[in-house]
């Protein structure tokens, strides 16, 4: 079997990264003062995605944690926690309650 070589791929969600480029570019060309409500709804967002994580962290023992739980159902159990903090952080944050 004769080896193949490595091709060079962009790496992933390059192609949403860049749709989303041009769509701000289009937003700022048409309606530039909606540029602010953009930044601002990705601030509440990644604000509540970190206020999540440390809730998780400060919560619970550092045994708990996902990346130190044995594998298994509490690793999986931890990973779903996590998930489930950080989203009602975002939600909690982006629906202004």
């Amino acid at each position: 079997m004769p080896s193949q070589q490595s091709r060079r791929r962009a790496p992933r969600m390059t192609s949403w990264t860049l749709v989303t480029l041009i769509l701000l570019i289009v937003l700022a060309a048409i309606r530039p003062e909606q540029l602010q409500v953009v930044a601002y709804k990705l601030l509440l967002v990644t604000l509540g995605a970190v206020a999540g994580y440390w809730i998780d962290r400060t919560l619970f023992l550092v045994e708990a944690r996902p990346h130190q739980c044995p594998a298994g159902p509490e690793k999986i159990g931890a990973w779903i926690r996590r998930a489930l903090i950080v989203m009602a952080c975002i939600l909690g944050l982006t629906l202004g309650l």
